[in-house]
């Protein structure tokens, strides 16, 4: 507990500290706030991203779907060994033409790309939508330590929840405060204490436990067994959820708002681009990762406890097998992992609400400073919505909502990829795709269910003309890309109107610094 509430100081302090850090002449322009002054160079913007999509809930839930399902749970390995080269493709141009527009969010690229503003509203809504339940998602990571500790759990009493009211409450003081600067400063202890728990523990404990020979030869046992619920190796009826859900999870990861401003934080294209080349060496570690779920079963976490939580599997194999000081270490990994990504998507929320909600629809005249006024206050509502999410409903709702938060906001992804391609697109087309993809997608996720939860069980149903079952938010996404394609071709071909395009090709491969820039206009004035 004390080495915990150490580092809990430690990243309080530089939290607060951040302001100061980079300062800039005026704060009060959202993209200062909300992207850090766009001025993070390789390092910053590696750990940053690293911090921003490896969470606490990463730490958490990774080891527990391999503790719980066995080799499904590596889906989330070759996701992220997918996503980079994918995303190579496409963020570069996004950063150039945010940089020369000024714009702070995806939505206000869509907004500039095709002139709609129904589309620009429907991108932001998914994406704080989808946002609300990851942030909550950092709380159930926290919670899972503090429930080892023996000071956290949900119940409705006031004390039995106030680490948690405490923890959030730094949260939201620092972000206020500092803006994205802070989980860009703490993501450097964060990033380095997971670092450091995962070697260790991936060569301390098996050493404890007899070698992986018998870490593996416990989890064949245990998934052999009758009624058990997962598999060693995928079977032939797994292999196409297992694909799916990987190839979907992989294009859906930099739709999310969090990756996106993390991305528009860079200080140039080139920073983007390496760091697409060098984030992949988080997969290893996630590679690694996924172990502790072996781990937890050799070390026969949760054995003979009734209906024993998985999500504990870590945070608990953690407190068996180190020495207490580093078990302390260890949680404060955990719990650091969970304030980065929380910062970054509440702010990013933040940003969605104020450009493409507020300034849009309630307040086009305001002012850079109300704006950054309004993103800071917005911040707020946020996290606090997502700590009323935990406190009032159960954890598997949590879950459920993050799972249908992957389906969501890849339904964005044709609107925003394409874009940066082609104008091709016809707006109205586009919007009906996104439509169809939502309202499909949640269809199909509420009718999955299991004996012990009656809606939104799961990710994966059978996939239409093909009998296989598969990733529910990738088929919506192919329903939704042929909606567009189609409905394209009949709005063109009755000639329908087309909004404004103010983007110009040479905008999509500017560089910080290229004389289109130099006229570009402020981001408070993008619209």
């Amino acid at each position: 507990m004390t080495v915990f509430l150490l580092f809990f100081v430690l990243v309080t302090v530089m939290g607060f500290l951040a302001s100061r850090w980079r300062r800039p002449d005026d704060a009060q322009h959202l993209h200062e706030w909300g992207l850090g002054g766009r001025s993070f160079g390789t390092w910053v913007t590696w750990f940053l991203l690293g911090g921003d999509l490896y969470t606490a809930y990463t730490f958490v839930a990774v080891p527990a779907a391999v503790y719980a399902t066995g080799a499904m749970g590596f889906f989330a390995v070759p996701y992220t060994i997918i996503a980079y080269p994918l995303v190579f493709l496409f963020l570069p141009r996004l950063w150039s033409v945010s940089r020369v527009h000024g714009y702070v969010t995806p939505a206000d690229f869509v907004r500039g790309r095709y002139g709609s503003r129904g589309l620009s509203v429907a991108v932001a809504l998914t994406g704080i939508l989808a946002t609300m339940p990851y942030i909550a998602l950092q709380l159930v990571g926290i919670q899972a330590v503090l429930d080892v500790l023996g000071v956290g759990g949900s119940g409705n009493w006031f004390l039995q929840d106030l680490p948690l009211f405490v923890a959030f409450g730094v949260l939201a003081a620092y972000t206020y405060s500092s803006g994205l600067r802070a989980p860009a400063l703490i993501a450097f202890v964060k990033d380095a204490l997971v670092y450091v728990v995962i070697l260790v523990a991936v060569v301390y404990i098996p050493m404890r436990l007899g070698g992986y020979g018998s870490v593996f030869d416990s989890a064949a046992r245990k998934f052999s067994a009758p009624g058990s619920a997962g598999k060693l190796i995928l079977g032939p009826d797994k292999q196409w959820a297992y694909a799916t859900l990987a190839f979907g999870s992989a294009l859906a990861l930099f739709m999310y708002p969090h990756s996106v401003t993390g991305v528009l934080a860079s200080k140039s294209r080139n920073t983007v681009r390496r760091n697409m080349a060098i984030l992949p060496a988080y997969s290893l570690m996630l590679g690694l990762l996924a172990l502790l779920g072996f781990l937890a079963i050799a070390a026969g976490v949760g054995k003979g406890v009734p209906n024993f939580n998985s999500q504990l599997a870590v945070p608990q194999l953690f407190a068996d097998m180190f020495p207490s000081w580093f078990t302390g270490v260890a949680f404060a990994a955990i719990g650091i992992g969970a304030l980065v990504p929380a910062a970054i998507m509440s702010i990013a929320a933040a940003n969605l609400f104020t450009r493409n909600v507020y300034k849009e629809f309630l307040k086009p005249g305001a002012t850079p400073a109300e704006e950054t006024r309004v993103a800071k206050l917005a911040s707020l509502l946020v996290k606090v919505g997502a700590l009323a999410f935990v406190l009032v409903l159960d954890k598997q709702a949590a879950i459920n909502f993050q799972l249908l938060g992957g389906l969501w906001i890849l339904q964005t992804a044709v609107a925003l990829v394409a874009g940066l391609f082609t104008r091709w697109f016809h707006r109205w087309a586009l919007l009906a795709g996104w439509a169809v993809g939502m309202v499909y997608g949640t269809w199909q996720a509420w009718g999955v269910s299991t004996p012990k939860v009656k809606h939104f069980a799961g990710n994966s149903t059978e996939i239409p003309g093909i009998g296989q079952t598969g990733y529910i938010g990738l088929t919506a996404f192919v329903l939704n890309a042929v909606v567009a394609v189609v409905l394209t071709l009949v709005l063109r071909a009755l000639k329908a109107p087309e909004g404004a395009d103010e983007t110009a090709r040479a905008d999509y491969s500017a560089e910080a610094g290229d004389e289109a820039l130099e006229h570009a206009p402020q981001p408070a004035a993008a619209h």
